[in-house]
């Protein structure tokens, strides 16, 4: 009994070995390659259980099938009009032929290498078709960088393709000057922001000038108006003095004299006012006893 146990068990062990010889199981996020004595004979991009012949004729190599992020170094571009500026890159990317990748590359770190070369040299070709204007702008119509880099895409996967790689996307992290080169830049943009501003002053000011110089016409304008309108008043006004006047002087000529002969002496004789006039003056009449009338004299 023992040794049918051990018989059995034996041939479990057999069984299980040559079933990991034989199968093996692919992940959903891997891609494998089947190789035979070293070449590549195929790939299987579908999940779950696979075989193949067992080891040494023939092994199974594992990738990472999933949208993978190269991430770049900082790197200097000369734009078209000459400008310095240092980019940090990413691109998106993936293994479209796993064959031709194991071929060609056989691991990741080679592929970022290669995919490192070909990124730069289409960002140094697209960003040197561009003035600094067209990638750092504040209004969207001319900016031009999100163009810029669907092309550098379209080129890099280009180039890639032979490697059995893919580029999905290109983007730029950070866009800036030279550490060497910030300063003059800052001034620059501070020279011209200032000019900005003394135009706009300027503007201001002439403006400014314009609106007073109308104000003052207008405020000319309307004082003519308003004097010629008080000296039209002024006039009916004296006029209508004029007319009540003679009416009062018509009714009673003696009483009309004596009434503005008091007005008169209202307005210069005060308190203070010392009047030397001879007796026959006509401002003394009705200070005397012949200046009123004889109705209203009174008898000695």
């Amino acid at each position: 009994m023992s040794r049918r146990i051990a018989i059995l068990l034996t041939v479990l062990a057999i069984a299980f070995v040559a079933a990991n010889l034989v199968f093996f199981t692919v992940d959903e996020t891997q891609v494998a390659v089947v190789t035979q004595l070293g070449e590549p004979i195929r790939a299987i991009t579908t999940s779950g259980l696979q075989w193949k012949l067992p080891e040494p004729i023939q092994s199974v190599q594992f990738f990472n099938k999933r949208i993978l992020v190269y991430n770049s170094d900082k790197t200097e571009f000369l734009t078209a009009d000459k400008k310095n500026i240092v980019v940090e890159s990413y691109v998106a990317w993936r293994i479209a032929d796993p064959i031709l990748y194991l071929k060609s590359l056989q691991e990741q770190s080679r592929a970022e290498a290669r995919l490192a070369d070909v990124l730069n040299s289409e960002l140094g070709t697209a960003l040197g078709r561009q003035e600094l204007t067209a990638l750092v702008n504040t209004n969207s119509a001319a900016m031009k960088l999100p163009d810029v880099l669907v092309g550098v895409a379209k080129g890099a996967d280009t180039q890639v393709q032979k490697y059995g790689m893919q580029v999905v996307d290109v983007r730029v992290k950070s866009l800036n000057f030279p550490e060497a080169n910030k300063q003059a830049v800052f001034n620059r943009m501070k020279a011209e922001r200032e000019q900005q501003a003394r135009k706009y002053r300027s503007e201001g000011a002439e403006e400014a000038a314009k609106i007073r110089a109308e104000a003052d016409r207008q405020r000319e304008v309307l004082l003519a108006e308003a004097y010629a309108k008080a000296e039209k008043l002024k006039g009916e006004g004296d006029a209508e003095a004029i007319r009540i006047y003679a009416e009062a002087y018509g009714q009673d000529p003696e009483f009309y004299q004596f009434l503005r002969t008091l007005e008169s002496y209202s307005k210069f004789i005060d308190d203070k006012t010392t009047i030397v006039l001879p007796p026959d003056s006509p401002l003394l009449k009705y200070f005397t006893s012949q200046g009123i009338a004889p109705a209203t004299a009174k008898k000695p």
